[in-house]
């Protein structure tokens, strides 16, 4: 092949130019009120997926579906209603390139016209190019066959249509079926591509010429212009920690290559494991170290699928480039009601008893059993978790203390102290929700403990390392601790199968529990809907925004031009040395912006189209460049 042949990209229509089987979608409606609709379209699944695998001749297969289907031509119009919704998305962001070529874009398909054109009519393909069945109707409009004279509803039908249409130039077949990949192996096609992108198919991706998750991997493979400027099946992501199946959807919709490991893992592995990573996901127990960012090539971007960082040495990604993110308010909630229940939990002495019970002991007693209505709420650290349990506990009828490092707004009626001093001493119940700063290391211990009244409920759902575990516990043995809630420690297990190691174990009114405050579905959910999107924002256009390391910039969206991104060290005199090489070699500017923090400097500069791409090479010269990148 030459790279100046004209190209003719042949598409088959189901599960590839929309993600659904449309017959599929025509027996759901077809066979709404059907007595065996379970039934029929699980039988309509079955034949449909042996055809595609090769296992069933076409003909049996649309013959044992048309009488299945029990359709008439009123659904016809329902189904392409449906069927714009479903179109692949690949194919929705590149709608600009398929009209650009809409001379050399073809459907062909197994499938029928009579949905397919009104489908696809508005991404420029001309009617001319569309080729398919058409159905056979009787004087009532009941769908009761199809033409048998097309040559699309025979066996081996889409090479021998290709051959007669006589196309000139090099022909790309795209399809996720083993009818597609026919063409190819009847000599009818140049290449053929397993999309991926909806399903895919054993029996036809050991057969393609290319793998390919989405039409962008396609228009990449043949330095054509789309939507992506990147090839996403050379992106690959490592998800830890067992990442909700959310953000494992998100990530795979996007044709990145995927590893998924269930547990956290130790830096000497997650060394060997980065070197060819260029997103990593995470949640709190995998340590991403300096050690482990000197060995990730690639990496672009963390995601932390939580509320901390301090597991990240945010200052070396920072340093290499490395963009990270987190879900500052996604579990916040989640949080505050596990702090809430184990404070009434505790105050009422409900651990004991509940324990008592299970040996067999009924202790029905008031004794050291509180109500919270009217109790001092004491909270260190008055961020998004503190200000919500602020407002959550004021509404119990409690009385809410805070102290914070930073100049925070009170909620409600909450009283700000000026002292940690000054909290702890007034406190009833103490909770704490301190960030993970190394300065925060024991920030509660003897000298503290000291401070808090007798009998004082002490909850910790922040982090492990801010409270000295020795001196909870002495505290605890002495009775001056009446009930105690932890949910972080400072060193916790890798994973499930690991045994859990503290000294709280088995001591009185204790609730342990295994760091679970923003592990609730939905939390777990909003997390990791939200951190895969901004990460995936920052790949595909360069806004940073949430970044918590990165300048914050939110980007237009890009339009008729190329963006180039150029992270580089915060030092004087770099943007000009950019606009210089741009004035060099004549580049047209049509949108430049920049934000730097102390450490590094972000530069956005979005050119025109037509530019000397010399220029690339030299941007990455310039002195104090960390990393540099070109979008389409």
């Amino acid at each position: 092949m030459t790279e100046t042949a004209t190209k003719n990209f042949v598409i088959d229509f189901d599960s590839t130019f929309t993600s659904v089987e449309a017959l599929d979608v025509l027996g759901s409606i077809s066979l709404k009120n059907h007595p065996e609709k379970i039934d029929r379209l699980k039988k309509i699944a079955e034949v449909t997926d042996l055809a595609m695998s090769g296992k069933l001749s076409f003909r049996e297969s649309l013959n044992q579906r048309i009488q299945i289907l029990d359709a008439k031509a009123e659904h016809i119009p329902i189904l392409i209603t449906m069927l714009k919704k479903l179109v692949s998305k690949s194919f929705k962001r590149n709608k600009t390139f398929l009209k650009e070529h809409a001379d050399h874009v073809f459907i062909l398909s197994n499938g029928f016209k009579e949905f397919i054109y009104p489908i696809v009519q508005k991404y420029g393909i001309k009617e001319e190019n569309v080729h398919a069945n058409t159905f056979v109707f009787d004087e009532d409009g009941n769908i009761i066959g199809f033409d048998e004279n097309n040559i699309l509803s025979q066996s081996k039908g889409k090479p021998a249509k290709i051959e007669a249409l006589k196309l000139e130039g090099e022909i790309h077949v795209i399809g996720d079926g083993y009818n597609d990949y026919e063409i190819r192996k009847e000599g009818k096609a140049n290449r053929f591509y397993a999309f991926t992108e909806n399903v895919a198919r054993e029996d036809v991706v050991k057969n393609a010429d290319h793998v390919a998750p989405s039409l962008d991997e396609i228009l990449y493979h043949n330095k054509m212009e789309g939507a992506l400027s990147y090839p996403k099946n050379r992106i690959k992501v490592l998800l830890l920690e067992n990442i909700h199946e959310k953000g494992v959807k998100i990530v795979k919709e996007e044709g990145y290559q995927i590893e998924i490991y269930p547990a956290g893992i130790d830096e000497d592995d997650l060394c060997e494991k980065i070197k060819d990573v260029s997103i990593l996901g995470i949640r709190s127990k995998t340590l991403v170290t300096k050690k482990v960012l000197e060995h990730a090539n690639r990496l672009m971007a963390v995601g932390a699928f939580c509320i901390g960082t301090n597991q990240i040495d945010l200052a070396e990604c920072t340093k290499r480039g490395i963009a990270v993110f987190n879900a500052p308010f996604s579990n916040t909630r989640s949080v505050v009601e596990l702090a809430i229940s184990e404070m009434i939990l505790l105050i009422r002495n409900l651990p004991d008893k509940i324990f008592s019970m299970h040996q067999g002991k009924w202790d029905k007693s008031a004794n050291g059993s509180f109500e919270i209505r009217g109790k001092k709420l004491g909270i260190v650290g008055y961020g998004n978790i503190g200000k919500q349990l602020s407002v959550l506990a004021e509404a119990l009828g409690m009385n809410v203390f805070y102290y914070d490092l930073d100049e925070r707004l009170a909620l409600g009626n909450a009283t700000k102290c000026k002292s940690l001093k000054e909290l702890l001493s007034k406190a009833d119940v103490v909770s704490l929700h301190v960030d993970g700063r190394k300065t925060n290391a024991n920030v509660i211990g003897k000298k503290e403990f000291g401070y808090m009244k007798d009998g004082v409920i002490f909850m910790n759902l922040s982090r492990g390392h801010v409270v000295d575990i020795q001196e909870l516990k002495r505290n605890i043995e002495s009775g001056k601790i009446a009930g105690t809630a932890v949910d972080v420690f400072p060193e916790e297990p890798l994973s499930n199968a690991h045994e859990f190691v503290s000294e709280l174990r088995g001591l009185p009114n204790v609730i342990l529990t295994p760091h679970i405050g923003g592990s609730t579905l939905e939390a777990q959910e909003n997390i990791a809907e939200f951190v895969p999107t901004k990460i995936i924002d920052y790949i595909n256009t360069g806004t940073t925004t949430n970044s918590v390391n990165f300048p914050n910039l939110t980007l237009p969206i890009l339009q008729d031009a190329h963006r180039f991104i150029h992270v580089h060290h915060n030092q004087p005199g770099v943007l000009a040395k950019i606009t210089n090489t741009l004035a060099k070699h004549d580049i047209n500017v049509m949108g430049q912006y920049l934000k730097t923090n102390d450490t590094v400097g972000y530069v956005i500069t979005d050119i025109n189209k037509d530019y000397d791409k010399d220029a690339i090479a030299d941007l990455r010269k310039i002195e104090g460049t960390i990393r540099f990148r070109v979008l389409y």
